[in-house]
């Protein structure tokens, strides 16, 4: 019985389609939810440094000298936490992969001087 269930999925595989893709030429559509990786909003990037002080694996780091924020793509855990804690709203998960690499670099934004309001003369 065992041979005759083996030889009927060996010939049906190869009718059909192959489960399997040649990523990262061909890719898969993300599911629904996918946490995927951070991306920031210099606009909006006040440079607290909430994130960095959260962050579980310390792949965040803030530097309010040089007006930076980076991130290490491989070590970020993709836990979110970053996300929910900036006071701003400035970071959020975009639904897709990291790109695969041969190198493991930080991704460095660099965030520009927000524009101060000036108060109203009267």
């Amino acid at each position: 019985m065992g041979i005759f269930k083996l030889g009927t999925m060996t010939l049906s595989s190869m009718f059909k389609k192959p489960e399997t893709l040649l990523y990262p030429l061909e890719t898969k559509e993300p599911p629904k939810g996918l946490k995927g990786s951070i991306a920031v909003d210099p606009s909006t990037c006040i440079l607290c440094g909430m994130c960095m002080r959260n962050c579980p694996c310390s792949a965040i780091k803030v530097d309010k000298a040089a007006r930076t924020w980076s991130i290490n793509h491989f070590m970020c855990i993709q836990c979110q936490y970053c996300a929910r804690t900036c006071p701003k709203g400035s970071l959020t998960m975009l639904p897709h992969y990291t790109a695969p690499a041969t190198k493991i670099e930080e991704e460095v934004v660099p965030i520009p001087e927000q524009e101060k309001i000036a108060p109203p003369s009267e």
